[in-house]
């Protein structure tokens, strides 16, 4: 039996890790799962709902580490998580995505010789002021097991010298999180408590540093995003540090006279019964490019690079940037009929990735 410590530290984690547990949780007699949650993501209420909806287990071990600097919090996370580790002596760790958990977990299994695999590796931006991307580079040089979404994360990963023998093509677990949500997400009454149950509207998520703590940045997205809202509603779920930094920029005011809609964070289901009603989306996230494209709906990401170039190459991604001008062109084009970008899935994501996981786990065995 493998004793695997499965590590998660913010929400986009925590969809990555629930098709993984479950599966473990299933095959009783391969696996015994535990559960670290480093409290990265601070707010343990909000961690919670979103455990209770992806039914994951309440966490075997909660460190508590709470918000800090890159540095101060990597390291409270590699202090704690080494105790965990000395004690528990797993045969496999494994970390998901990119955040700084991701990394901290990972370099403390290294030094200690414990195997680590990495969830969603070999995704690169090749945009280096991108806390994430040193993440993902780091953490891809130190893991003993790359499991990647598509083939362009297989080629990255060869180019920097990997071994081949260390990857596996697995598809995409966030996709399982997605299907398995999509059912259950029908029940949520967020549209009609919106008041735009049966009519075209747009969802926007916005909370890159690089486009929220600018001030002038992040008033030059609010003017596109104010002119876009002239011809469709937009639903702006605002990001507690986008929420900060709109007020303390003054910049509300300027949503008063337009038809942009902003509400608090939501649940994973609710967010979910949302977007995937749109008529398109907006975003600087990585997660909502990949579960656009798995849906079919039009998304337009405000960023001026991806790491995720697999949604805008196959699926119905477009790498818009941040210029104004162009955001409203385009945006303008699907409302016109006029996006052409009709998408397709990208290989293995079916909802089967979680068990490709597993099984390579099980094949590797204690290493």
């Amino acid at each position: 039996m493998l004793k695997v410590l499965n590590v998660v530290g913010a929400r986009p984690n925590f969809m990555k890790i629930a098709p993984i547990m479950k599966i473990m949780k299933k095959q009783e007699s391969d696996f015994l799962p535990l559960l670290v949650h480093t409290g990265q993501h601070y707010d343990f209420s909000m961690s919670e709902a979103f455990f209770k909806e992806l039914e994951i287990p309440e966490p075997d071990f909660y460190l508590g580490v709470g918000s800090a600097s890159h540095a101060v919090q990597t390291a409270k996370i590699m202090i704690a998580f080494e105790e965990v580790v000395t004690k528990e002596k797993p045969n496999w760790v494994v970390v998901v995505g990119d955040v700084n958990s991701t990394i901290a977990c990972a370099l403390v299994c290294a030094k200690l010789g414990i195997k680590v695999a990495h969830v969603e590796a070999g995704l690169r931006s090749r945009d280096r002021t991108m806390p994430e991307e040193i993440n993902r580079i780091l953490t891809d040089a130190i893991s003993d097991l790359l499991f990647t979404t598509c083939e362009e994360a297989n080629e990255n990963l060869k180019a920097e010298g990997i071994s081949a023998e260390k990857i596996e093509f697995v598809g995409n677990v966030m996709i399982d999180s997605l299907f398995f949500g999509l059912e259950k997400a029908k029940k949520s009454k967020i549209r009609e408590n919106l008041g735009i149950e049966g009519i075209d509207y747009a969802v926007l998520t916005l909370h890159r540093p690089s486009n929220v703590d600018n001030e002038e940045n992040f008033k030059q997205l609010l003017e596109a995003l104010i002119e876009i809202s002239r011809k469709i509603p937009i639903i702006f779920p605002a990001h507690p540090r986008t929420k900060t930094n709109m007020e303390k920029f003054g910049l509300e005011k300027a949503l008063n006279s337009s038809q942009i809609r902003l509400i608090e964070p939501l649940s994973y289901f609710d967010f979910l019964n949302l977007f995937s009603g749109a008529k398109f989306v907006m975003t600087d996230s990585g997660g909502l490019q990949e579960e656009t494209t798995a849906l079919a709906i039009p998304c337009l990401t405000l960023r001026e690079n991806t790491e995720r170039m697999i949604t805008v190459e196959m699926g119905t991604n477009e790498l818009v940037g941040t210029n104004p001008e162009r955001i409203v062109a385009k945006a303008f084009e699907i409302l016109d009929g006029k996006f052409e970008k009709v998408g397709k899935t990208p290989p293995l994501w079916d909802g089967k990735t979680a068990e490709r996981i597993c099984n390579a786990l099980l094949r590797r065995g204690y290493g």
